[in-house]
C-alpha cells in the first residue's frame, strides 16, 4: 500500500526512463517533506540501477511544474537547527552526484524552490506558457539554497534582478538566457525527442562523462587538466568504447553493454 508521501511523488518506469511526477496539483505541486524524501530516495535508487538510463522530473497537471515551498502549511521554513544539513540541500547533493541524466519537463509555473528542482537537472524542456521566478523577497525571504544550483546557469545581472525584484521571466526569456534547453508547444514530443537523442548513446560514456563534468566544475585549470587527462584513459578502457569504435569502422549501429 502506498504511503501519503509516496502518493505525493508518482514513479513510472517507462522502459529505461524513470518518470517522477510531483503529485500535489491542488497545491501547484508545492514541495512537502514527503516530496523531498521521495525524490531523494528515487534518485538514489536510479543511480544504483543500471537499467535506468534517464530520469524525467515533472509536475502533475498543466498549471505548475513546482511552486516551491508550501507556504500554506506555515512550517515550510521551520528547521531543526541542530541538524547541519537540510532536506532540500540534501536533494541537491544527491542530484549533483547523479551519473544518470536528469531531465526537467517544465509543464507550467516553475517558482522558488521549483527553480532549484529544475536547475538541479542536466537538461530542461519547457512549454511556452511556463514562467520562471524567484519570488521569495515578496514574503520576506531570499532564494538562498537554490542559488547553489542556479548560480552558473543564469547571467549574473539576470539572476540578481530575479532575486531582488522577485519578478518572473517567460519561457522565451529562459531559453534566450540558457536556463532551458528547448521550448516546445508539444511538451511530451519535445521530451521524447530529447530522450531519443540520449538513449541511443553509450550508457558508460554518459555515466562517466557526467561524473567528469561535475567533478571539474570547481577545479582550477591545471587541476582540471590533470583530472581529465587521466579520465580519458579510463573512458577508453570501457567495453562501450571498444564497441563504439568497432561499429564506426564497420559502418553499423553499436550494441552497447553499458560497461
Amino acid at each position: 500500500m502506498s504511503t501519503p508521501s509516496q502518493n505525493e511523488l508518482l514513479e513510472d518506469q517507462r522502459g529505461p526512463v524513470l518518470w517522477l511526477t510531483i503529485n500535489r496539483e491542488e497545491r501547484r505541486n508545492a514541495i512537502s517533506p514527503g516530496v523531498l524524501n521521495s525524490l531523494g530516495q528515487a534518485l538514489t535508487r536510479a543511480n544504483q540501477d543500471r537499467s535506468v538510463r534517464a530520469v524525467v522530473i515533472t509536475g502533475a497537471g498543466d498549471r505548475a511544474f513546482c511552486a516551491g515551498a508550501d507556504l500554506q502549511t506555515g512550517t515550510s521554513f521551520k528547521f531543526d537547527y541542530s541538524e547541519p544539513h537540510s532536506g532540500f540541500a540534501n536533494l541537491f547533493r544527491i542530484a549533483h552526484h547523479s551519473s544518470v541524466p536528469l531531465i526537467a519537463r517544465v509543464n507550467g509555473a516553475c517558482m522558488a524552490g521549483g527553480m532549484g528542482v529544475m536547475a538541479m537537472c542536466d537538461m530542461v524542456v519547457a512549454t511556452p506558457k511556463a514562467i520562471f521566478g524567484l519570488p521569495e523577497v515578496k514574503v520576506g525571504l531570499f532564494p538562498a539554497q537554490v542559488l547553489s544550483v542556479l548560480d552558473k546557469l543564469l547571467p549574473r545581472r539576470i539572476l540578481s534582478e530575479m532575486c531582488i525584484t522577485g519578478e518572473p521571466i517567460t519561457a522565451a526569456q529562459a531559453l534566450a538566457y540558457g536556463l532551458v534547453n528547448h521550448v516546445r508547444e508539444d511538451l511530451d514530443e519535445g521530451v521524447d525527442w530529447l530522450l531519443n537523442r540520449v538513449l541511443d548513446k553509450s550508457p558508460a560514456a554518459i555515466r562517466r562523462g557526467l561524473y567528469t563534468m561535475k567533478k571539474i566544475e570547481m577545479m582550477a585549470f591545471e587541476e582540471s587538466m590533470a583530472f581529465t587527462e587521466s579520465q580519458i584513459a579510463l573512458f577508453a578502457q570501457t567495453e562501450d568504447a571498444a564497441e563504439g569504435q568497432l561499429a564506426f569502422r564497420e559502418k553499423r549501429k553499436p550494441t552497447w553493454t553499458g560497461r
